[in-house]
């Protein structure tokens, strides 16, 4: 995790604890035992690692070959249902198996059973060889010591440990309450903002405030204060810096990017033909970033120093486009698309207005004043050539981004996101 140094005397670095990752990297690696015969009926969803309905003797046989191997049956007592089989501990152990479209024997899940196995053994390894260390990991926190970090949130994770077959009557997880819509799955090591230990697993390794972003582990987050708010020394950038962090850390209702943008395109730019169509030279795009970067609302971005407008509608794209949280939020983004989807104006009128309420108090306000001066672009059309349709082709992927990651979904819904932008556009009165 990089660390940003301070010039305040009261900050101080923490030190990272190594132990918890030490660990993970000791952790049993997956083995998977194949069958060799083909097997009637095997779900299509499962691979040679699939032995049909074997019992658990000849389970246990098989997997005692190595700690992390691992094989799928059909279980004896319960046909129709699936076991994943996993050698750990110098024993087998049996986890009710599930599938709906992820691979999953509790809350995450996963694309595929390696990866599933991967987190699995590293959970049970790591808690297995540290539960007094996890249990005593609240004393002595960094949390006074440490900036509040704004780092890129995946679409929604949700957060388990294994699930023991043999549990009487335990069906697929149901939903939690509290932070669970805070579980983030981290890119590469993290460490905890709370404890300064190792985040463990394969994803969902912990939660992240929605509000100041903070990165901590599940159990570390119920010792953070709930009324949290960012500290400005410590939200050192502009740009992929979360929208509510932002607009939280300066007391203000838009991100002073926006706020500034707008304000300079409409006092020179509402006339320039192909208006946020038209690119500007990137290397100077860049340079407004880092000057609101580095100068934050002090930062000069008048005719004066970028004579094309050109680069401040490039630089305002940017902004949009490098929020860890769209605009647009995951949440949010599904009925934004099925607003979209409507033939009906009414129907999809009053479909958006219900879908504008998922979002939070920053992200709509931000989106309502940036339809209200797209409206105005629009009122320039015979010089600047750009319509509600043009512009939403243009902020469509700009300010909406497809949760599911797969790449058919987000190319499916290009067009649902340009017209959700041309109707938040010429409906912006109405609408906000």
């Amino acid at each position: 995790m990089a660390l940003h140094v301070f010039e305040n005397d009261e900050y101080r670095p923490p030190v990272w604890k190594s132990y918890l990752y030490q660990l993970q990297q000791e952790a049993p690696h997956p083995r998977r035992v194949t069958c060799t015969c083909e097997v009637e009926n095997r779900p299509k969803y499962y691979g040679r690692e699939y032995h049909g309905m074997i019992s658990r003797e000849e389970a246990d046989q098989l997997l005692s070959v190595a700690e992390g191997s691992y094989l799928i049956r059909e279980s004896q007592r319960q046909p129709g249902t699936y076991t994943l089989a996993l050698r750990f501990g110098n024993q087998t152990r049996n986890f009710r198996l599930y599938y709906d479209g992820k691979h999953f024997v509790g809350e995450k899940r996963f694309e595929s059973i390696h990866d599933l196995v991967t987190d699995g053994l590293i959970t049970l390894y790591i808690e297995t060889k540290a539960a007094e260390y996890i249990a005593k990991m609240t004393i002595n926190p960094i949390y006074e010591h440490v900036g509040y970090t704004t780092l890129n949130r995946e679409p929604t994770l949700k957060k388990h440990l294994p699930v023991r077959e043999d549990v009487p009557d335990r069906g697929p997880p149901g939903e939690e309450g509290g932070l669970e819509e805070r579980v983030h799955t981290f890119r590469g090591p993290h460490w905890c903002e709370y404890c300064a230990n190792f985040m463990w697993g394969l994803i969902a390794q912990g939660v992240k405030c929605a509000d100041c972003g903070l990165n901590v582990h599940k159990q570390c987050s119920k010792m953070v204060p709930n009324d949290c708010k960012p500290d400005l020394k410590h939200v050192r950038k502009v740009y992929s810096c979360d929208l509510t962090t932002l607009v939280k850390a300066h007391n203000t209702k838009r991100p002073m990017v926006v706020d500034m943008c707008i304000r300079e395109i409409e006092s020179r730019g509402l006339k320039s033909e192909g208006l946020y169509r038209v690119s500007g030279f990137s290397e100077l795009i860049e340079d407004v970033k880092l000057a609101f970067d580095r100068d934050g609302e002090k930062a000069d971005i008048s005719v004066n120093v970028y004579e094309d407008i050109n680069i401040i509608t490039g630089a305002l794209k940017l902004y949009f486009r490098d929020l860890p949280i769209p605009v647009i939020t995951y949440d949010a983004y599904p009925r934004f698309i099925e607003a979209a989807k409507h033939t009906d104006p009414d129907e999809r009128l009053e479909a958006l207005h219900e879908a504008l309420k998922l979002l939070p108090p920053a992200h709509c306000e931000t989106l309502r004043f940036l339809m209200a001066h797209l409206k105005r672009v629009t009122q320039n059309e015979k010089e600047n050539l750009m319509n509600a349709e043009n512009l939403g082709i243009v902020f469509g992927p700009t300010l909406m981004r497809a949760p599911d990651l797969d790449a058919m979904t987000a190319l499916n819904d290009i067009r649902y996101q340009r017209q959700v932008v041309e109707s938040l556009i010429k409906n912006e009165d109405v609408l906000f």
